[in-house]
């Protein structure tokens, strides 16, 4: 099963090297030991936000689901590990055959993170999930740091619909993972086509600079656009002169202008003489689409403005200042043996430089105050305490290997603006501060 079965058109090819060579030479060194076949529990967790972050955005998961299943060594790519030395014909041999074949489980993908979230777990033998470590960072990293600017963008424009904008300013196949964070986060449409192709997301787009540069006049520009595409259409207003633009663009197209396109100046304060102006000429319904390097803080300050939608692109597909989230993939606990009986150990690594980890497969829980708001994040070992049993987060994703939890982009989308609707008010702020829920933890292994 992958994303073809939610009609999606385009496969994942094989993800197997999408890692790093130590994944490898130590499942060599595991095999010859004896310990490959432990069973073992990883998870994935942040220690702490980026600076001054009120809360993060889990974001990849089903890009996750597509890599485990797709995780496989063909013919080429065990031959070019042979070439290379990488590791010997005894694990060549055991790659040939690989299919994972263990448990995961996670945040359910839109939902919201905080320090210490067990974003994912990653349960099976040594062997089958340390080779997962590099592909599963590196999806999770990207998409939650795009989907986290998102969120903080969407938050910030309200009702006003975002529009992604970003694939010119980011590695190619990386922009289409970004539209699809971005969408998760609170944007309506993107401008990569190949992100609407494969994951359905709608898509936008009229013209640019080159095309009123192309042409005698500003006015010919405008009515080949208008010619073409409809007075619904969008024009590009700041090439030369915006009010002769402005006037032009409702002489060429009429009061039924669909939009017009501001990607340069003192935006609040040209969007509020355009309004007048396109009021005075009778284009009440004209829309104002601003772009120009916006991040949040720029589309915040443009609350008051009459403007009616923006496009962003460099500071989204960058995370806004933060490309990643740190999230590290870390084994928390393994089998005394390779026998199916032994008891799990946890295990921990221990450094005096902020990088520990606590020990124990871990369970996690939102609290909420009396009203539903969220108040605290709860993680812990053992038993789940009762008053906790339905305010648990973590949700299977796959199962025996076989993914049990693929679902539709719009589900995460509207999970992700549930699950921030349900937290403190204060989540939202744009300024720095404190993740907006303490994370506690309980029934802690001894020395962790």
């Amino acid at each position: 099963m992958d994303t073809a079965d939610l009609g999606l058109p385009v496969n994942v090819p094989s993800t197997a090297l999408f890692t790093d060579q130590y994944e490898l030479t130590m499942l060599q060194a595991a095999l010859k030991a004896g310990t490959a076949e432990r069973h073992s529990v990883f998870e994935v967790f942040t220690r702490r936000l980026p600076h001054g972050r009120r809360y993060g955005v889990v974001a990849g998961t089903g890009r996750v689901l597509d890599a485990v299943e797709n995780f496989r060594f063909d013919e080429g790519l065990l031959r070019f590990l042979r070439e290379k030395a990488v590791v010997d014909e005894e694990t060549l041999d055991w790659l040939a055959g690989y299919r994972f074949s263990g448990d995961v489980w996670g945040y359910p993908e839109g939902e919201v993170y905080f320090p210490g979230s067990p974003v994912m777990r990653v349960e099976g033998s040594f062997a089958e999930c340390v080779l997962l470590e590099t592909v599963i960072l590196s999806i999770l990293n990207h998409d939650s740091a795009i989907a986290a600017a998102a969120s903080r963008m969407s938050s910030a424009a309200g009702d006003r619909p975002l529009i992604e904008m970003g694939a010119r300013r980011t590695h190619e196949l990386a922009a289409v993972a970004a539209s699809r964070a971005a969408y998760i986060g609170g944007f309506s449409s993107t401008s990569d086509l190949a992100a609407g192709f494969r994951y359905n997301i709608p898509t936008v787009g009229t013209s640019a600079h080159a095309f009123t540069l192309l042409h005698d006049t500003e006015r010919d520009a405008f009515r080949a656009q208008v010619d073409s595409l409809g007075a619904g259409t969008t024009l590009l207003v700041d090439t030369y002169d915006v009010t002769e633009a402005v006037r032009a663009a409702v002489e060429v197209a009429g009061p039924g202008l669909g939009a017009v396109r501001i990607d340069s100046g003192d935006l609040l304060l040209v969007a509020h003489r355009v309004r007048q102006q396109l009021d005075e000429l009778g284009a009440r319904d004209t829309k104002i689409v601003v772009t120009s390097d916006l991040d949040e803080y720029a589309i915040a300050s443009l609350a008051a403005a009459p403007v009616d939608a923006y496009g962003v692109g460099t500071q989204l597909v960058t995370g806004s200042g933060h490309p990643t989230c740190s999230m590290v993939y870390k084994l928390v606990a393994r089998a005394e043996s390779a026998g199916p009986e032994a008891p799990l150990v946890p295990v921990a690594k221990k450094s005096t430089v902020g990088k520990t980890s606590i020990g124990g497969r871990k369970w996690a829980a939102r609290r909420r105050d009396a009203d539903g708001v969220a108040e605290a994040e709860v993680i812990g070992t053992g038993e789940v305490p009762p008053e906790l049993a339905d305010r648990q987060l973590m949700v299977p994703l796959v199962r025996g290997g076989e993914v049990v939890a693929r679902e539709p982009l719009d589900v995460v989308r509207d999970r992700h603006a549930a699950a921030r609707a349900g937290l403190p008010l204060s989540a939202t702020q744009l300024s720095r501060g404190e993740p907006v829920l303490p994370t506690e933890y309980v029934h802690l292994p001894s020395g962790s």
